[in-house]
């Protein structure tokens, strides 16, 4: 448990002081928000409704939750994501910052996805995580991205940059633990695989297959499996 704490801490600092620095939310107006459904004792702050400074308490700046245990992996990637977004912790709200913990199973995956409004830290707790980025598209059309992995251990931590297309991997025989720190209460998720070929209404099967240079009928096949989340 004391390893644990000093994880958490450590993470905890760096959000908190670190991405604050450069916090990719605009910039809180008073000194909290937090944000609440129930507008009967609230007020409209930062297009969010917040709870009367008066009736803030301490208990709403703790996250009663907690990423200390973890949650049942049913997708069919092999990894669980607990959240600790401002959806999720509303004491967040105007603060620019957000945390999750993810679990994977042997081989488990965290796919290929990006988020459009934060950067990302992880560092590993436990097991080995192949863990990578790729860049934008480069000029020169005869070229392609390139992409920068590593192989991740216990106390390991690496960055990946806002908006680019990253993912995680567990290479090892047990399971795996990671914690990452975000610099925005909301960083948007797109999984690539899940929104090109789980979209409503189903994106063009003729235009995916040109896209991958691939058969129809393999777009076919994987437009009818059902796509889901792992948080």
């Amino acid at each position: 448990m004391k390893s644990w704490s000093v994880v958490l801490l450590l993470i905890s600092t760096v959000s908190l002081f670190s991405f604050l620095a450069s916090a990719a939310d605009p910039d809180p107006v008073q000194d909290f928000c937090v944000s609440v459904n129930d507008t009967k004792f609230a007020v409209f702050v930062n297009g969010k409704f917040c709870k009367k400074p008066e009736s803030v308490t301490a208990d709403d700046f703790y996250y009663a939750a907690g990423l200390h245990e973890p949650q049942p992996i049913t997708s069919p990637f092999g990894s669980k994501i607990t959240m600790a977004f401002e959806r999720q912790f509303p004491a967040l709200n105007t603060q620019g910052v957000a945390m999750s913990r993810i679990d994977f199973a042997p081989q488990g995956l965290n796919p290929p996805h990006w988020h459009p409004r934060a950067s990302e830290m992880l560092v590993v707790l436990q097991g080995t995580l192949y863990s990578g980025f790729f860049t934008t598209n480069p000029h020169d059309p005869h070229e392609n991205g390139t992409l920068y992995a590593k192989t991740l251990r216990p106390g390991d931590v690496f960055v990946f940059p806002r908006g680019l297309l990253h993912f995680q991997y567990n290479v090892g025989h047990d399971h795996a633990v990671a914690f990452v720190s975000f610099n925005s209460q909301n960083p948007g998720v797109v999984t690539a695989a899940r929104l090109l070929f789980g979209a409503e209404p189903w994106v063009c099967p003729r235009m995916l297959a040109d896209a991958f240079q691939i058969d129809v009928r393999m777009v076919a096949y994987l437009q009818s499996l059902r796509w889901e989340g792992n948080n």
